[in-house]
């Protein structure tokens, strides 16, 4: 069917129209509410006290599921939310990372609220056309596709009967085509979507469009973590998609332009002469991390159970760097200078539906390489590249694919799993073959792929239920905290990044924290008070970004060239004191690097409190399993026999010899666990935190946080 008949097969259930207003210094102040129950739409205004201590993004879309769900909501409940919010910084082209946005809901992985940050046109286009966020409530008995139009400020939900079309690479040019008025306008249309395997599984994700006008190509950036895509689904949403007239200027209506202007072309300065001597963004992107991890014993295989391989060489950086095409400016948002969302251009696929189609591939990014690749013991560049492809037209995130796939691995490997109980899969590391075939089999919702895409979480429950394997090796080696699967770092050698990962309030994602090199590389904090200052300091200043609508690869990917004469290196000042101007540039507001902390403190502590409310969010819940800390099997003891003989000497105070390999794994394992332990005390203290992980009532309203709803949830957990 050709897209002017799919258009005309699109049957109108509900139009309204708004009226518009441009934006004021960053802001519409006003919230695109959607309830696909009885598709009502209307505007609701954004209330003072929201603005103040929410700011936007992240916040907005927390505050708004707060307000609208209960502490026994389910993520299928119709009153769970999908909610969207860029922020004041969000839609700027004078700085680069400036095109974010967040999605908040209840996650299906983890029960508690899930944030996920995603690049693309639609986070800007919906501020554009008037919204300060989107909020989406209900369950549709159809497909709908959610059509907000900038243009002539109207917002449709039309039935979408073409079922046929289910995955995100084909359903974003349909929409694209079948909304622009030509192949010019093509740049003005943003699309949400998910693909065929979100039907089926609790790790979907969303798709994010944007246009790439050298390649004149839809492409994708995701929002991947927690299962949103699930959700989105789940309430029988096909798409959302954003028209506007078209991006110049300043859309914004920011308070100083001018210093906006200056800081960005002093950015844009420094990408151009320090990137290919620092971290390469424009050339290889994020998987110039690859070869890295590698050579510090950092890059996951085989479940994290190694850090390095003699493979590894195969996925290197500049592997990736000749399979991407050079001299494009990949910018995921306009006037991003930093270019690092890098494309493979027509490749060919192998297996699955598409065999045969020549198709771009956004990334890989390292995170992809990583876990893809040498953590389910695969060391094949276009198997990673193939299935980052299928992950992404799917609607699978791929953190979690990789994790979970690796944790399978181990299973098969250990005789937890075996063919009879993989419905005939030989799952074993390095079995690209069976791994691609249990990725198409979740899109198709068939056999043990559908077991697979309910999360590593849910397996270990039901392989225990089953009597499969041993609960406690299970606990150890499945790499979810919270419910949601690791990121694709080995954080055995810095306690640091054990916390960065298990204490976050969303699970084990690297956006909040990545304190490896600081702790483990460069010992720039040794005590447990360094550490408790960096798992706050570096968790809110993170925060800030998703309050913002801001990238956080410009922060610190690349650095200006005097940075290591400052006193604090790890924070990169220079680049903290231009988002402290741009932030007063965009709203006029007076605001310093120490406001930045507190802004983000106010909606970490307030979604700390949101996970209390749900029945979460304590020191239990922060738990790590032990692989995420240390060796859990004598195969992967001895691998480092040499490393962890010293550490039992010299901290510890056991001499090793004459133990046996178990004796002495055991006797680091208790060490190491009370070590961890000792960490939760020092942090949760400084964070303001009882020693159960409850934000005290004091600290609350120190930050002017102390809203009645929240200490509501609170004052009778502040003896725990």
């Amino acid at each position: 069917m050709e897209v002017a008949e799919l258009k005309k097969s699109h049957k109108l259930l509900r139009d309204w129209t708004y009226d518009w207003t441009p934006l004021y210094r960053g802001y519409t102040d006003k919230i695109l509410y959607v309830n696909l129950s009885d598709n009502e739409i209307k505007e609701k205004p954004v209330p003072k006290l929201m603005k103040e201590k929410f700011v936007g993004g992240k916040g907005y879309g927390l505050k708004l599921l707060w307000d609208a769900t209960k502490p026994e909501t389910k993520w299928d409940d119709p009153e769970n939310e999908i909610n969207i919010s860029s922020g004041p910084i969000g839609g700027i082209t004078q700085y680069s990372g400036a095109g974010k946005s967040i999605c908040v809901t209840i996650s299906p992985l983890t029960d508690i609220p899930i944030d996920s940050n995603v690049g693309g046109f639609f986070g800007p286009f919906l501020k554009f056309s008037g919204f300060d966020a989107i909020e989406i409530q209900g369950k549709s008995d159809k497909d709908v596709i959610i059509f907000i139009d900038g243009v002539n400020h109207k917002v449709e939900i039309n039935e979408a009967p073409y079922i046929d079309i289910k995955d995100s690479h084909i359903l974003g040019e349909v929409l694209t085509e079948m909304y622009a008025d030509d192949e010019k306008d093509k740049k003005n249309i943003g699309v949400v979507a998910t693909g065929a395997a979100a039907d089926h599984a609790r790790i979907g994700m969303l798709n994010f469009t944007f246009y790439d006008p050298k390649r004149k190509l839809v492409r994708m950036k995701q929002a991947g973590r927690g299962g949103v895509g699930t959700v989105f689904r789940n309430k029988k949403i096909k798409a959302i998609v954003c028209k506007i007239p078209g991006v110049k200027g300043n859309l914004n209506n920011v308070a100083d332009l001018p210093a906006i202007m200056e800081r960005g072309k002093r950015f844009n300065k420094e990408m151009r002469e320090l990137d290919d001597s620092q971290a390469e963004m424009r050339t290889k992107g994020t998987a110039h991390l690859t070869n890295i991890m590698n050579d510090y014993d950092l890059l996951p295989v085989h479940n994290y159970k190694y850090g390095s391989h003699p493979e590894a060489d195969k996925i290197h950086s500049e592997v990736w760097k000749s399979k991407f095409t050079q001299g494009i400016p990949d910018g995921c948002w306009i006037g991003c200078n930093m270019a690092c969302s890098k494309g493979v251009d027509a490749f060919e696929i192998k297996t699955g539906p598409y065999k045969g189609q020549k198709v771009i591939v956004d990334g890989p990014e390292y995170e992809n390489a990583g876990g893809l690749g040498s953590n389910c013991g695969i060391f094949n560049p276009d198997y990673i590249i193939e299935s980052n492809f299928y992950c992404d037209t799917y609607g699978i995130c791929t953190i979690s694919w990789g994790t979970l796939v690796a944790f399978i691995m181990e299973c098969y490997e250990s005789g937890i799993l075996n063919k009879e109980r993989t419905g005939g899969l030989e799952l074993n590391f390095g079995n690209a073959e069976a791994a691609m075939e249990l990725m198409h089999q979740l899109a198709r919702g068939e056999g043990f792929g559908v077991i697979a895409g309910q999360g590593v979480r849910k397996m270990k429950e039901l392989f225990i239920e089953k009597g499969w394997g041993d609960p406690q090796f299970l606990q150890d080696i499945a790499m979810e905290n919270k419910g949601l699967e690791y990121s694709e770092y080995v954080s055995k050698e810095s306690l640091a990044q054990q916390g960065g990962f298990a204490m976050t309030n969303k699970g084990p994602q690297h956006d909040e924290a990545w304190l490896i090199f600081m702790d483990m590389v460069n010992n720039q904090i040794p005590t447990f008070e360094d550490k408790a200052e960096a798992l706050h300091y570096f968790p809110m200043f993170r925060t800030w970004f998703a309050l913002q609508g801001l990238c956080k690869l410009p922060w610190n990917d690349v650095e200006p060239a005097n940075n290591a004469e400052t006193d604090e290196p790890a924070k990169v000042p220079e680049h903290v004191d231009n988002y402290v101007t741009i932030y007063k540039a965009v709203t006029g507001n007076d605001f310093d690097k120490e406001e930045l902390i507190r802004q983000s403190e106010r909606v970490y502590n307030f979604q700390r409190i949101f996970n209390l409310r749900r029945g979460y969010g304590k020191r239990q819940h922060d738990a790590q399993p032990y692989r995420a800390a240390g060796p859990v099997t004598v195969e992967e003891y001895e691998s480092r026999a040499e490393r962890y003989d010293k550490q039992l000497k010299e901290l510890v105070g056991v001499d090793p010899e004459g133990k046996s390999t178990e004796e002495k794994r055991d006797i680091l394992r208790k060490y190491r666990e009370n070590r961890y332990e000792q960490l939760l005390d020092a942090v949760y203290f400084r964070r303001g935190w009882t020693k159960n992980g409850i934000p005290k009532i004091d600290h609350l309203k120190d930050l002017g946080m102390d809203l009645p709803e929240v200490i509501d949830v609170v004052k009778d957990l502040q003896d725990e």
